[in-house]
């Protein structure tokens, strides 16, 4: 989980929240808007509990969204740890910096937002994109979405053979 901001044609900056499984390397979300606060994050993550499940952990960085007393709640109460960063040190969360690397080359730096609302639909439709459609060498050339329906699979035939 990271942040990436941007700006609109008319000035007015914006953030992302980008959101990715690092086993699948698929994009669960981005939420764009010109505030995320904390109390935002956990619906977003309630969301995702609620279509997805949870995972064991978050890693996410230091930023004051991610080290509120809502969000540590949240996981607190859902046994989900979080793992933050070291300072200075993006590599500890390689994945969704390459991932967000990809979000500005491929998707922010190539359009001219109008709006808010432009933006969140552009930005959905490049997520969906990259889901479907883009095959990933570190998941043997299969897509993020094939990724997650192989490893879907292969956990239910695991737990049906034990």
């Amino acid at each position: 989980m990271d942040l990436v901001r941007d700006t609109l044609s008319n000035g007015r900056v914006f953030r992302a929240l980008t959101l990715i499984d690092t086993c699948t390397r698929e994009s669960l979300a981005i939420e764009v808007d010109v505030s995320l606060g904390a109390n935002r994050v956990v619906r977003i993550l309630e969301q995702l509990r609620i279509t997805r499940g949870l995972p064991e952990r978050i890693s996410c960085d230091n930023g004051p969204e991610f080290r509120s007393r809502a969000l540590d709640a949240w996981a607190y109460q859902q046994h989900v740890a979080l793992h933050f960063i070291q300072p200075g040190k993006p590599v500890q969360n390689a994945y969704i910096e390459s991932f967000n690397g990809r979000c500005r080359d491929e998707c922010l730096n190539q359009h001219w937002f109008l709006s808010l609302p432009d933006a969140r639909r552009t930005i959905e439709e490049w997520r969906i994109a990259y889901n479907t459609a883009r095959p990933h060498s570190g998941l043997a050339g299969c897509t993020p979405l094939q990724a997650a329906e192989r490893f879907q699979t292969d956990g239910e035939q695991t737990r049906l053979s034990a």
